[in-house]
Order: structure tokens, then sequence, then C-alpha cells
């Protein structure tokens, strides 16, 4: 991977050095030859994310010395942290959002379980969201690009039943454009929504999961369905609230569809991802489990109509389970 400073000039790098360990490498200017700062493991990170206005320092994501990845103010020559600038209890930071425009740092994402979660470091930058957000109620929305005055922004509006659709905003005016649909052909009303949910295990770990419901059914009305267990792949990756064509598929003939971030997904800090090391089939296998457990103490599953369904490491929890 490359790093670009605010003008343009190559600063920074990244490089898998023996397929195990990632070192950062870094200069001052594009005349000087890069030198390595700091070396990682799998276990840790370090990422710069965008240079400081003055092209001295960086905004860095890492969870050294810590369980979450927070975000950090760094020096960039020496990987030596300056400021803390936010961290949550929960989850991982994730992005940034950075105006080029007005060289500034804007605010900072952390993927919720349901709604994101979000901070500001500039509050002309929460009303802009603010005032887009109300332009699509119920709807979950994101900044695709800018023009370069940071007036006019195409925005992504979805969520757990559509494909979602862009759109233009006028920031000026207030005003927005309907762009395109990705997915016309599909009828938002016939599709199912997905629940957020979450259940403990048998050693004590909180599990985010998500629930599809067929037939348009509450969490109240749903007695002894048929389910589908549905375990993402990676493991070291993570499922999330949103449309999903596989399961909108199995909704609508009927199943219901469970979904949950096993021990080993990302996004919850580094003791909840290292407790799955050396467990694949195991402890993360029982997580599975326990959800599945979870479901039929629920009343919602029928014991005797439950089928696992997986690809890459859920194909592995799939013959596992």
């Amino acid at each position: 991977g490359w790093m670009t400073d605010h003008d343009g000039k190559l600063r920074a790098a990244v490089a898998i050095v023996d397929g195990v360990n990632t070192q950062l490498l870094y200069r001052d200017t594009e005349e000087e030859p890069f030198r390595p700062v700091l070396t990682t493991n799998f276990k840790d990170v370090v990422s710069f994310m965008e240079f400081t206005p003055d092209n001295r320092e960086v905004y860095a994501a890492t969870n050294l010395g810590r369980d979450k990845t927070v975000l950090v103010r760094m020096n960039p020559a020496t990987c030596e942290e300056l400021e803390l600038l936010y961290e949550d209890d929960r989850y991982d930071v994730e992005s940034i959002s950075y105006s080029r425009k007005r060289k500034k740092l804007l605010s900072v994402y952390c993927t919720g379980h349901k709604e994101p979660v979000r901070h500001y470091f500039d509050e002309e930058e929460r009303l802009l969201r603010k005032r887009i957000g109300e332009h699509f109620p119920g709807r979950r929305f994101g900044m695709a690009d800018s023009d370069k005055a940071e007036e006019h922004y195409l925005v992504y509006v979805g969520g757990d039943r559509t494909r979602g659709a862009y759109w233009l905003y006028d920031a000026t005016t207030d005003q927005v454009t309907h762009m395109a649909d990705l997915a016309p052909w599909l009828d938002e009303a016939e599709m199912n929504e997905m629940l957020p949910v979450s259940y403990t295990t048998r050693d004590g770990l909180h599990i985010e999961a998500y629930l599809t419901l067929p037939d348009g059914l509450s969490l109240d009305e749903a007695r002894n369905l048929p389910v589908v267990v549905n375990p993402h792949g990676g493991p070291w990756a993570r499922d999330t609230w949103g449309f999903s064509s596989e399961v909108q598929f199995l909704a609508n003939r009927g199943y219901a569809v469970f979904q949950m971030n096993y021990r080993g997904s990302t996004g919850y800090g580094r003791r909840f991802l290292e407790a799955s090391y050396k467990q694949w089939g195991l402890r993360m296998q029982d997580d599975i489990t326990d959800g599945v457990k979870w479901l039929i103490g629920q009343g919602i599953a029928d014991p005797a109509r439950i089928a696992i369904y997986g690809g890459s490491y859920g194909g592995y929890a799939t013959l596992a389970g």
C-alpha cells in the first residue's frame, strides 16, 4: 500500500515482509529513500489514515497497548502516539472523514450492531449529515463522493430490504436528486427485515447476530420456524446489518436466516479476535451452536428443521456443524 500527503507527495508505504509481519515505511520528502519505522505482527494494528493538514503528522488507527483500535495523532517518522483522539468501548475505529477544502478532520466512524457509531470533530459536518439524513428517514446513508468545492455530494442510501440508490445532494440549496437505483427490479415490499439480536455464549462472550424472518413476521410472531444458519466467511471478517441477496432469497422461501459474529469476527477488539486463535471448529463452533440453542430456547426455531450453510470459513463451520 501507498500513501501521499496533501500535496500529492508519496510519503508512506506498507509492506508485508514475510507473510506474517507488516512493515510501515516512511520518508520526509520524495528525494529521500523510504526507511522502515515499525514492524507489527498479525495481532497489532497501526494504520496511517490521513496526514494532518500541515503534512507533518498523521491520523492513525492503532490497537498497540490496548484492546480496541482507536484513532490517534501520530508521528509518522517514529510511530510515536502523540494524542488520543477517539476510542469506543465496544467497537474498533474503522474510518475517518476529512475535508480537503477546509483542511480539517471531520469525524470518525465505527461499524455498530445496526446503527453506525460516528463521533464528530466538526459541528458543520454534523449538521450537514443531519440535513442529509432528514431527506431519508429510516434509511442508512453514506457519502460516496463530493466535488472539490464540497457543495455537491454523491450519497448512497440503502437499508436491509433494498440494494439502495444513489442520490445527488446540493448543500447550497438542501435539495436531493435521485440518480439511480442499484436493483430497481427488486420490490422492497417483498423483502424481509434484518433484525439485530444478541446472545451470550457458554463461556460468557457477548455475541451480536442478525435474524431475518420470513413472511414479514415480527419477533413476537416467530414460532417454530425452519432456520438456515449462515455463518460468515473469513473468519477474520464480520456480518453487518444491510441488504443480502442470499438472506433475502432464503427468507423468501420461508426460512428464518440466522447470522452471528462469532469470536474471531473483526471490529470488536483484540481480545474478541484473539479468542478465536486455535479455536476453529472448537469454541468458534460453540458460539454458533449456542446461538442456535438460544433460537430454540426463544421458541423461534423448530429443533427438527435447522440447517447450516456457508462459504469460506462459513463452509468450514458448515462441515463442523
